[in-house]
């Protein structure tokens, strides 16, 4: 049973967000009279502080402060379309080959056929999101850094306590300012040390990165190794986080950092050996990574953690229109062989809402090897009725249905053969606690919301991120390297590798079988030359159907218009 209450369900502090805060800070000092206010805070100031500390966490879970359909912390677009991982996921994955989102939203389209300019809403939806964050974060230092000013002097319990809380802050924080520095380059900045309200000021890439690794390496030296609170981040997800950054390190800089990734992959790998898949620390069934029961993955979830990070979801407690809901309901919908010549059933992958709105590329299709491969084999593909090709640009089936996300029980299938989707019953159900039922007889799980919860970096990552930095820089041992990937291919069903088949083409395909729809691709594509310029097509890429040139300035996002317009002196992104 997850213990949600102990993460999200305390969100009595009651905020007054807008689009401002994209451009300004903010101050968390409640409004609502009915809430914990700030003369009262001396009076219970333990319970003041995770209130505000929770919100850190909740920001990135869900939009607002009263469920799917209530406010949002920024105003512009609605609660769903805004809410982080989801709002990312339009930047990260819209944008290339892994995923097409068929409805004609405002301004989605636009990152569907890479036709965006500086004006795109949702681009600006994902940079204030980010800042919304980042204020809330800067926020709760300055309130516990300054806690005399409300006449509290912490004893040793809570201060210890204060001072774990401050560096999970700073990481979720950095979180928000690695995506920054990712998708827009040159960013806002501001931290605790400016007073509420002040404006940022906008820094180079170059200093962003030159912060985000001074920062991050300083939170990897001061985290505990302890085992987080489940639903909180610990040790293993800050120093993933920054490898990552290093992995990139040649793209927002100029000068690759390999070795730097390689020496922190090394560190986490060394942390996770012993349980797992062939002691790896891997799960042992890759898709029991994505389904209902995946808590138990995650950092504090009591089983393999190969979740190092994690936004925990609960179909009950936490209902946002992004995070996983998004991920599982836009991949499905119910089709039958009669209506429409395709079948698919909700239900089978335990929901009961159905928005059919997202598909793969063929180019997307193409890259997994063979039908043994287990990181596939949800998808509805031709003999569901489903076309490869994607020459409609706006019907559900033209173009593989993409299930990865799913509601299911893990329950005990034993044998990974049978996870199978090839013929066209209605078996694959999540029956007798399962994910799979021969006989299709009992009455499949069907929720509204999923229980899963949200990876936002995994061991295989980091596998994958240590044979990387070995391809493309010689960093870290050649055995290792060579190890580490057929680890996660071997999990998979699939063949392993020989050191011939350690190429810099290989290792982006790998990732993308292994990472896709987990806010990986576009950085992926950008850090191997593949997403802009004519070396990789793709489907609708340059809103051609069969793919065409973009401009190398589409690496980057532009800064939005409204952000230039409330601080003239912010540079533009070139080409916009």
């Amino acid at each position: 049973m997850k213990s949600i209450s102990k993460i999200f369900s305390v969100l009595g502090v009651s905020l007054a967000l807008g689009m401002s805060s994209c451009v300004g800070d903010l101050d968390l000092l409640p409004n609502d009279p009915n809430s914990l206010t700030a003369d009262k805070f001396a009076e219970n100031p333990s319970e003041y502080i995770m209130q505000v500390m929770m919100k850190c966490y909740s920001g990135m879970a869900v939009s607002g402060q009263t469920g799917p359909d209530g406010s949002s912390d920024i105003s512009g677009l609605d609660g769903g379309t805004s809410q982080y991982t989801r709002a990312l996921y339009m930047l990260q994955e819209f944008t290339t080959d892994e995923s097409k989102w068929i409805w004609p939203d405002a301004g989605v389209i636009d990152l569907n056929t890479n036709t965006w300019g500086n004006g795109n809403v949702n681009i600006f939806g994902t940079y204030s999101r980010l800042y919304v964050h980042i204020a809330i974060c800067n926020d709760f230092l300055r309130l516990v850094n300054d806690l005399g000013t409300y006449g509290i002097s912490p004893d040793a319990e809570l201060q210890a306590t204060i001072d774990q809380y401050k560096l999970e802050a700073r990481a979720l924080r950095a979180m928000s300012y690695y995506w920054a520095l990712d998708l827009f380059g040159n960013a806002s900045f501001i931290d605790e040390t400016s007073p509420a309200g002040t404006s940022p000021v906008q820094l180079t890439r170059q200093e962003l990165y030159d912060w985000l690794v001074g920062e991050l390496e300083e939170l990897v030296a001061a985290f505990p190794d302890s085992t987080p609170i489940y639903g909180r981040v610990g040790k293993d997800g800050v120093e993933a986080l920054l490898a990552r950054v290093y992995l990139n390190a040649e793209v927002y800089t100029g000068t690759p950092a390999y070795d730097l990734c390689s020496q922190h992959c090394a560190n986490i790998i060394a942390r996770h050996q012993g349980e797992g898949f062939r002691n790896t620390g891997l799960v042992p069934t890759y898709m029991y990574l994505f389904c209902a029961d995946n808590d138990e993955y995650m950092p504090g979830g009591g089983g393999v953690n190969e979740i190092l990070w994690g936004i925990p979801y609960d179909k009950t407690n936490i209902q946002p229109y992004g995070g996983t809901m998004f991920l599982c309901a836009a991949g499905i919908s119910n089709l039958t062989w009669d209506l429409n010549n395709a079948i698919m059933t909700a239900t089978d992958y335990g929901m009961s809402a159905q928005w059919g709105c997202m598909h793969a590329t063929e180019q997307f299709a193409d890259k997994f090897q063979s039908s043994n491969d287990l990181r596939w084999v949800m998808w509805c593909k031709d003999q569901q009725g489903f076309n490869k090709e994607n020459t409609n640009f706006s019907t559900f089936t033209d173009g593989f249905g993409v299930v990865k996300f799913t509601n299911l029980l893990k329950g005990n299938v034993a044998d990974p053969s049978e996870w199978n989707k090839t013929d066209n019953t209605k078996n694959w159900s999540s029956a007798n606690g399962g994910i799979y039922d021969p006989t299709g007889t009992t009455p499949a799980r069907a929720d509204n919301f999923p229980d899963t919860d949200l990876p936002l970096l995994r061991l295989a990552d980091v596998y994958l991120m240590y044979a990387e930095s070995y391809i493309m820089g010689k960093a870290g041992d050649a055995n290792n390297a060579l190890n580490y990937v057929n680890y996660v291919r071997q999990r998979a069903g699939e063949t392993s590798w020989t050191a011939n088949d350690m190429t810099a083409d290989n290792i982006l395909d790998e990732r993308c079988r292994e990472m896709y729809w987990e806010l990986t691709r576009r950085s992926d594509l950008v850090r191997h030359g593949k997403f802009s310029g004519s070396a990789y097509n793709w489907s609708w890429k340059g809103n051609e159907v069969n793919g065409a040139t973009i401009a190398s300035t589409m690496d980057l996002f532009p800064i939005p218009s409204n952000v230039i317009a409330a601080q003239p002196e912010f540079e533009q992104n070139p080409g916009y």
